[in-house]
C-alpha cells in the first residue's frame, strides 16, 4: 500500500472522486472513529451514535463493493494521530482525502503530511454547489456580503426558478414574507409523521455501545430513528416531498408545545452526512412542485436554505476561519447556564426548545435562532461557550454549517459580517409564533418585576445599552424608536432588574 484514502464520518458518498478512481492494488481506505472528536465538545448521544453507525453501514457498503478498506473502532487518539500511526506503520507514501468541514481537522491534516513529509491530495468536496473560488470570487469588490444575491447567483447560474431570461418565477426572488405564519390559535392539527427508521442490528449494537462508553453524556437515545443509510435518506426525502412539503413553507416558522418537527424535512443530517446530495433534494422540490402543483412560495422557502443559506455559510465560513471562532463582537463574558445542558429552567420557551432538543438531537431554525440563540445574546452569554453547546447538541452540527449560524447569525458575534443586524426578539415575539407562553410563570408582556418575561426584560435591556448603534441602522431604527414609548424611570427599573438577571442566569 503506498496510498491511502481517508473517509471521514461526514463524507459518507459513494460518489466520493476518490473512491470512484481507486486502485485496489495499491490504495486503501481508511475510517476511523476516534473517542477524540465524539468528546472535544460534550456531544450529545445521539449526534455520536448517528456519526458511528452510519460510518459503519458506509463501511459495509464500501467492502460489498469489494473496495479495501482499514476500519478502525474507537481509537483513543485523534484522527490525525492515528492517522500518523498507520502512515508510518503501512509506508504510506500519498495521503488522500476531501477537505474536511472543520478547519479544524483540516490543519491538523496539512501538519501531519508536512511533518511525515508524505503527498497530500486534498480534494474540495463535489458536494456543494459552489466551489471556494466561486465564492471568493462573488465577495471580491463587496462593501457588504448578504445572502440574497448570493442567492440569485447560485438561482440563475444553476437554472433553477427563473425562466428563460433568467427572471425569477413569480417575479419575484424570495417569498419569505409568506412563511411566517404561527399555527392556528388551536394548534396545528394533524401533522403528516416524518419518515423515521427502526434500528437495525448495526444501530443497535451502536446504541448500546454509546450508552455503556458514553454515560454522562447529554442527550436521549430513546428516540433515536434518524436514517443512517443512503437508502434510508432517499425515503426520508421521498416522504417529505410527498407529505411534508406542502405545508411547510406557511409555518416554517411556527412553534408549539409537544410538535417536534411540526412540517419541516429533517434531512439536515442526511445532508450533512452526505447521505443526500442537495441537487437531488432541490431536483424532488421541483418534480413535487409541477407534480402537486405545490405553492411557489412553499417551494422557494424551501429552496433559498439548501441552494442559498446553506451555500452561503459554508463559503463564509471557509472565507472568515480561524478569526470566526473567536470573534466576539459585544465582548460578552457570562458562562452558559447549565440550564442549557438539561432543560430545567422556569422559562417555558427555553425548557420545551431544550428538551425536545435532548430527546431528539434536534430543533427548528426558529428554535434554534430565536428561542435558544436570542436569549444567549440578550444574556451576553460567551459566544464560544454557545458555538460549543450547538455543536455538540445537535445531530446535525457540523462546524461548517454550525458555526456561521451561530456565531455569525444568533450571537452576532462577527459584527455584522453576513447579516444586516443582530437577531433579537422580546417575548412578545416568541408568544406571537408559539404556545410557549401559555402557562409560563413569566408574562412575555411584562418588562420587569417578578412576574416580568426574562426575554422581554433583557430585550429591552439590550436595546437601552446600545441604542446609540441601533440608531444609527435604518434596520434596526425602528426598535430603539420605541423605547421614546417607555418613560425614563421605567427604563431604569428594566436596566435595574437585568443586571439582576444577569447576575442569576442560573436561577431562572
Amino acid at each position: 500500500m503506498k496510498k491511502l484514502i481517508l473517509v471521514l464520518g461526514d463524507q459518507l458518498d459513494i460518489q466520493n472522486p476518490l473512491l470512484k478512481s481507486i486502485n485496489v492494488k495499491t490504495d486503501q481506505v481508511v475510517m476511523i472513529e476516534s473517542v477524540v472528536e465524539a468528546q472535544y465538545v460534550w456531544s450529545h448521544k445521539a449526534k455520536i451514535a448517528l456519526f458511528l453507525s452510519a460510518m459503519r453501514h458506509f463501511s459495509a457498503e464500501l467492502e460489498a463493493l469489494g473496495i479495501p478498506l482499514l476500519y478502525i473502532k474507537q481509537s483513543p487518539q485523534s484522527i490525525a494521530d492515528t492517522l500518523r500511526e498507520i502512515i508510518i506503520r503501512e509506508g504510506v507514501t500519498h495521503l488522500a482525502c476531501l477537505e474536511p468541514g472543520e478547519w479544524r481537522l483540516k490543519q491538523e491534516i496539512v501538519n501531519l503530511v508536512s511533518q511525515l513529509k508524505i503527498a497530500l491530495e486534498m480534494l474540495e468536496d463535489p458536494h456543494f454547489y459552489c466551489s471556494h473560488q466561486e465564492f471568493n470570487d462573488w465577495v471580491v469588490g463587496k462593501k457588504e456580503l448578504r445572502l440574497e444575491f448570493f442567492y440569485r447567483l447560485m438561482r440563475k447560474k444553476h437554472q433553477i426558478l427563473v425562466d428563460s431570461q433568467g427572471n425569477p418565477e413569480g417575479g419575484q426572488w424570495n417569498f419569505d414574507r409568506d412563511n411566517r405564519k404561527p399555527f392556528p390559535k388551536k394548534g396545528p392539527g394533524l401533522i403528516s409523521p416524518p419518515e423515521f427508521f427502526e434500528p437495525d442490528n448495526i444501530t443497535k449494537e451502536v446504541i448500546d455501545f454509546v450508552e455503556k462508553t458514553y454515560p454522562d453524556h447529554p442527550g436521549s437515545l430513546q428516540y433515536f430513528q434518524w436514517p443512517v443509510t443512503r437508502t434510508q435518506a432517499l425515503i426520508a426525502l421521498d416522504g417529505f416531498v410527498r407529505h411534508r412539503l406542502p405545508t411547510f413553507g406557511i409555518y416554517e416558522d411556527a412553534m408549539w408545545t409537544d410538535t417536534p418537527f411540526a412540517w419541516h424535512s429533517l434531512l439536515s443530517s442526511a445532508l450533512n452526512l452526505k447521505l443526500l446530495n442537495p441537487r437531488e433534494v432541490i431536483g424532488a422540490v421541483l418534480l413535487a412542485w409541477k407534480k402537486f402543483d405545490l405553492d411557489l412560495s412553499t417551494v422557494e422557502g424551501f429552496i433559498r436554505q439548501i441552494l442559498g443559506w446553506r451555500e452561503f455559510v459554508r463559503g463564509m465560513y471557509y472565507l472568515d476561519m480561524p478569526q470566526m471562532a473567536t470573534d466576539n463582537f459585544y465582548d460578552h463574558h457570562h458562562p452558559l447556564p447549565k440550564w442549557y445542558w438539561n432543560g430545567n429552567t422556569k422559562m417555558n420557551c427555553m425548557r420545551h426548545a431544550i428538551r425536545q432538543t435532548l430527546d431528539y438531537g434536534y430543533a427548528h431554525h426558529i428554535q434554534r435562532l430565536m428561542v435558544t440563540g436570542n436569549f444567549a445574546l440578550l444574556a451576553e452569554i460567551l459566544p464560544q461557550e454557545v458555538c460549543d453547546w450547538y455543536l455538540a447538541i445537535y445531530i446535525d452540527a457540523i462546524e461548517w454549517v454550525e458555526l456561521p449560524n451561530t456565531a455569525g447569525m444568533a450571537l452576532f458575534a462577527n459584527g455584522g459580517r453576513f447579516t444586516s443586524k443582530p437577531y433579537i426578539a422580546s417575548g412578545a415575539y416568541i408568544n406571537r409564533m408559539s404556545n410557549y407562553c401559555s402557562g409560563c410563570q413569566y408574562d412575555p408582556t411584562i418588562r420587569f418585576g417578578e412576574r416580568a418575561c426574562p426575554i422581554t426584560n433583557l430585550y429591552w435591556n439590550f436595546l437601552i445599552k446600545h441604542r446609540k448603534d441601533f440608531d444609527s441602522s435604518p434596520r434596526t431604527r425602528l426598535m430603539t424608536a420605541n423605547l421614546a414609548r417607555i418613560d425614563v424611570s421605567d427604563q431604569a427599573a428594566i436596566q435595574a432588574h437585568a443586571k439582576s438577571i444577569l447576575t442569576n442566569l442560573e436561577s431562572l
